[in-house]
C-alpha cells in the first residue's frame, strides 16, 4: 500500500520570508519555535502569538517579535495584557473563540498549531478551511476528529505538516520515496516510569511521572508519555496523516530515543531517521519542508558516541492503554474523541493529586465501556461527544477520590 502524501502539491522550495501564527506560544513546542524564527529573522514573520493563560510570557514575546495579534484565551487576563503592550503596535484580542476565529482570517503562510488538548481543534478547524499550511503538533485534532479533519484539508487544499518527532521521522522516511510501504514503525521512549515495577505505580507521585528521561516537554504531554496515551494517540494520528491501516503501525520501546521512527518499504529495506531528543529539528523541518537549513542543533550528533540502540515490544500490562488506542482506531465513529476526553479530564485530575497515576486509564476505560457508541458526522457531534466524555469522566474520577 503507498502511503498518501501530506505534502504533495506544495512548493518544492521555499523562498522569501513566510509568515507564521504560533498557536501556543508560550508552551514548549511554542517557545522552540520562536527559537528558530530567532534564527531566521530574515526568513520567518511572527504574525501572530497565542496563550491561554501566560499574559507575562505573551507579552514579553509580543514585544520582542511584534507580531499583529497577541491573543489569550482567558479572558480575565486580557486587560493586563493591553496594559503591558500599551504603546506597542500589538492588537490584543482575548477568549478562545479569538483564537480559532483568527486561525483562519489571520494573514499566515504557516500555522503552527502547538496548543494542548481539545482546545487545538478549533485552531485546527479554522486552519484548514481558509487552506493554509498547518504545522501540527496538536496531536488531540486528529485523535478527536481525525476524519473530519482530513476532510476539511482536502476540501480546501491545505497541506498538514507534521510536528511531532515520529510523525517527523516517518516524513523524513518517506520523502522521495514511490515505493510501496509495508509499515511504519514508531519509537517510544517508554516514559518516566518505564524503570518502576507495575505493583507500585499506584503509587507514584505527579513528581515522578514528570520527570521525564530523555526530553523537556509540557506537563500533559509527559504525563501521556508515561501511561503511554501519547504513543496510542499517536498511532492515531499516523492512520490519518499517512493513510495507514491499524496492522500497518508498530510501536516499539526505544529508552535512547535516537531513532525517532522508522519506515519498512515492501523489498524488505528499513529507513530510519535519528537524531538528538531535541525538538528543533522536527519543528524546522515542517516548518522548511522539504528543504533543510543548517542549525546548532544539527551539529549536536556524534555517531560514534552511540554504544548501544535498543528496541523491545510495550509492556501490556505496564501500557494497557496502548491496545485500547488499537481498538479505539479499528471501531471508529466517536472512539477517538471518547479517549482524549476522558484522558484529558484523567490527567487534569492526577495533576491536581485528586486520583492516582493508574486511575487515568482505569477512567479512559469506563468512559469507552459505559459511553455507547455514536458515529461522528459534523463537528458539532464531536463537541458534543468531548463535553458528555468529560462530564462521564469527572463523575467516575469524583467516585475514586
Amino acid at each position: 500500500m503507498a502511503l498518501q502524501d501530506p505534502t504533495a502539491g506544495m512548493p518544492k522550495s521555499v523562498f522569501g520570508q513566510k509568515r507564521l501564527a504560533v498557536f501556543g506560544s508560550t508552551g514548549s513546542i511554542g517557545t522552540q519555535t520562536l527559537d528558530i524564527i530567532r534564527r531566521f529573522p530574515d526568513r520567518f514573520k511572527a504574525v501572530v502569538l497565542t496563550s491561554n493563560t501566560r499574559w507575562k510570557e505573551l507579552a514579553l514575546q509580543a514585544a520582542e517579535f511584534l507580531p499583529e495579534y497577541a491573543v489569550i484565551a482567558d479572558s480575565k487576563y486580557g486587560d493586563k495584557l493591553r496594559s503591558a503592550l500599551s504603546g506597542i503596535p500589538v492588537k490584543v484580542l482575548t477568549g478562545s473563540d479569538n483564537i480559532a476565529r483568527i486561525a483562519g482570517e489571520c494573514d499566515a503562510d504557516i500555522v503552527v498549531n502547538a496548543l494542548v488538548g481539545f482546545s487545538g481543534l478549533m485552531p485546527t478547524v479554522e486552519t484548514l478551511r481558509s487552506g493554509k499550511t498547518l504545522a501540527l503538533a496538536n496531536k488531540e485534532s486528529l485523535v478527536a476528529g481525525g476524519e473530519h479533519v482530513m476532510r476539511l484539508g482536502e476540501s480546501s487544499g491545505a497541506k498538514i505538516l507534521p510536528v511531532d518527532s515520529e510523525h517527523s521521522a516517518i516524513l523524513q522516511c518517506l520523502t522521495g520515496e514511490t515505493a510501496p510501504v509495508k509499515k511504519i514503525i514508531l519509537t517510544a521512549s517508554g516514559g518516566a516510569l518505564r524503570e518502576v515495577p507495575v505493583d507500585r505505580l499506584d503509587r507514584v507521585t505527579v513528581r515522578q511521572a514528570l520527570s521525564h528521561p530523555n526530553w523537556e516537554m509540557g506537563a500533559k504531554i509527559t504525563i501521556d508519555s508515561a501511561t503511554m496515551v501519547n504513543k496510542g494517540f499517536e498511532v492515531i494520528e499516523a492512520r490519518w496523516l499517512f493513510g495507514l491501516a491499524a496492522s500497518q503501525i508498530e510501536v516499539v520501546i526505544h529508552p535512547q530515543s535516537v531513532v525517532h521512527s522508522m519506515v519498512e518499504f515492501a523489498d524488505g529495506a528499513l529507513k530510519a531517521q535519528l537524531g538528538t531528543p531535541d525538538m528543533h529539528l522536527p519543528i524546522q523541518y515542517a516548518l522548511t519542508y522539504p528543504e533543510r537549513w543548517e542549525t546548532p542543533a544539527g551539529g549536536g550528533f556524534n555517531i560514534a558516541d552511540l554504544r548501544e540502540l535498543t528496541f523491545f515490544e510495550p509492556d501490556a500490562e505496564r501500557y494497557p492503554v496502548l491496545s485500547t488506542a488499537y481498538a479505539v482506531l479499528e471501531q471508529g465513529g466517536d472512539r477517538g474523541c471518547v479517549l482524549n476526553a476522558a484522558n484529558e479530564a484523567a490527567v487534569g485530575a492526577f495533576l491536581d493529586g485528586r486520583i492516582g497515576f493508574r486511575d487515568i486509564t482505569r477512567t479512559i476505560d469506563h468512559c469507552l465501556y459505559s459511553m455507547a457508541f455514536s458515529d461522528i458526522g459534523s463537528l458539532d457531534d464531536i463537541i458534543l461527544c468531548n463535553e458528555a466524555t468529560i462530564a462521564k469522566a469527572n463523575e467516575y474520577i469524583s467516585s475514586v477520590r
